[in-house]
């Protein structure tokens, strides 16, 4: 009516949760007709009793599976006694409903069919009851409205997680590996993942696989933060060897924006930073600064510079970035300012193993290389000698972050370790691999421009970086 504000409905609480009480009846009669097929059935599907609605029939699953797991045949006289002697069997209507659940079940064909209706309406229910879960704390919390929305976002990811995706088919399988053993031989560049646009690095991991969590951990001020952008920018730009440029995400939770693109022009255009705010900018400087730019327009690189990001939205954000531009890979800068709500807590190593644990669902999830950037601990700076080199132990905050890493890359620069054998060489870095759950392990030797944070492959006895690998020239 005109003039009057409309009111909101109000919430319909006396609704009977999603179920299909027909379903639930016809998967129960099916495992009494076969019950080793229809059982494990159930369990790929990820059914529990509480997938269940009817409390009977929630109770006559469990003992179900109970029996199944004793390997106890199960029908009509075996199960009367199992419920007699838990004293359940007047809870479960008596051996009449029994009966009749056999009766009303003349085959167990169809029992996948009826247990995907079960799944799906206990699905709807979880939903449901989360949903309340978050109305009550946003009206109830005094907590800020981001922690709550995380809180939320958390809850629903969990029923995600807990679904039983499908085994894949063996034949896909084996048909998968050999592609990538076909297009190594066709290619003869024994890469099976996404290459990094550094040699070295790639001949030692054949790539950056599909699944995969990286670690690139070092002390600060070490060029990490380059090395993930300069691997951005070669999986983003077309290449003579590789002319198709790959979406590429970055969560920056430390730099902006803005920053780290000047730093991604400076590096392009081999011109220091410095020169730009000192403005010393020959015509030279900014026609490189320009093709820089010119050619970095054309990337697909997507950044997220918003700080302090709890580790569940980091993966929300990027399985929206994966729908709406298939990233192919995942550069997060960096562990240690990531949070994690739910565990911090209980101290800051259990809050750092659940980020890690997150990284790495993210990454089998998305089905996409996850590239992590992580600090060392000050054990190193505390060490002499060949000693002095970043060791595992030396990942800062959690031992976790080790189990959860497919690959762990070490990166240091020796110029800035007085005591160091390669001290005196300040274009030398070191990417030591750490880890390598699935290739070799070993130092990589990299040339690092400190003027505009650029790392090159570098080639024994030559002190500059060849043309071959480098992409000044590339448009």
């Amino acid at each position: 009516m005109a003039g009057k504000t409309a009111k909101s409905a109000a919430p319909k609480s006396d609704r009977v949760p999603p179920h299909s009480e027909e379903a639930e009846k016809s998967i129960l009669g099916s495992i009494f007709l076969d019950s080793d097929r229809v059982i494990d059935l159930c369990m790929t599907r990820g059914l529990v009793p509480e997938s269940f609605y009817e409390p009977r029939h929630r109770s006559l699953f469990e003992v179900f599976v109970q029996m199944n797991r004793e390997n106890r045949s199960i029908d009509m006289v075996t199960v009367k006694d199992r419920l007699e002697t838990l004293g359940r069997l007047e809870d479960v209507g008596g051996y009449d409903y029994i009966e009749r659940l056999v009766d009303s079940t003349p085959t167990a064909i169809h029992a996948e069919h009826y247990a995907d209706i079960v799944f799906q309406k206990y699905l709807l229910r979880r939903i449901i009851d989360r949903s309340r879960e978050a109305i009550d704390r946003c009206y109830e919390s005094d907590e800020d409205a981001p922690i709550v929305l995380n809180k939320t976002e958390q809850a629903i990811l969990e029923i995600s997680q807990t679904q039983h995706q499908p085994l894949e088919q063996w034949d896909k399988l084996v048909e998968g590996v050999m592609k990538e053993i076909m297009r190594s031989y066709e290619t003869k560049t024994g890469l099976t993942g996404i290459p990094s646009g550094y040699k070295d690095i790639d001949d030692k991991l054949q790539g950056f696989k599909p699944g995969e969590l990286v670690i690139l951990a070092a002390r600060p001020s070490q060029g990490k933060t380059s090395l993930a952008l300069n691997i951005a920018e070669n999986l983003a730009m077309p290449t003579h060897t590789d002319p198709d440029p790959r979406p590429v995400a970055v969560f920056s939770l430390e730099m902006s924006s803005e920053s780290l693109v000047r730093r991604m022009i400076c590096s392009r255009a081999r011109v220091s930073a410095s020169k730009i705010t000192g403005g010393y900018i020959s015509r030279a400087h900014n026609d490189a600064l320009t093709n820089a730019a010119t050619a970095l327009l054309k990337a697909p690189i997507y950044l997220d510079d918003t700080a302090a990001l709890e580790a569940l939205e980091v993966r929300s954000r990027a399985r929206r970035l994966k729908r709406n531009y298939d990233v192919q890979m995942i550069i997060v800068d960096y562990l240690q300012i990531m949070n994690f709500a739910q565990y911090s807590k209980e101290g800051r190593q259990r809050e750092t193993s659940a980020i890690s644990a997150t990284m790495k669902a993210m990454a089998k999830e998305l089905k996409v290389p996850v590239l992590v950037l992580s600090q060392l601990s000050r054990n190193p700076e505390n060490r002499t000698g060949p000693s002095a080199a970043p060791k595992l132990s030396d990942l800062r905050d959690s031992g976790s972050i080790e189990q959860d890493a497919d690959v762990v890359l070490m990166l240091r620069r020796p110029s800035s370790y007085p005591e160091d054998k390669d001290h005196a060489d300040e274009k030398l870095a070191i990417v030591n691999v750490a880890k390598n759950r699935n290739g070799p392990t070993g130092d990589i030797k990299l040339n690092f421009f400190a003027d505009y944070t650029r790392f090159e492959t570098r080639y024994e006895g030559v002190d500059e970086p060849g043309a071959a690998v480098t992409y000044e020239d590339e448009e």
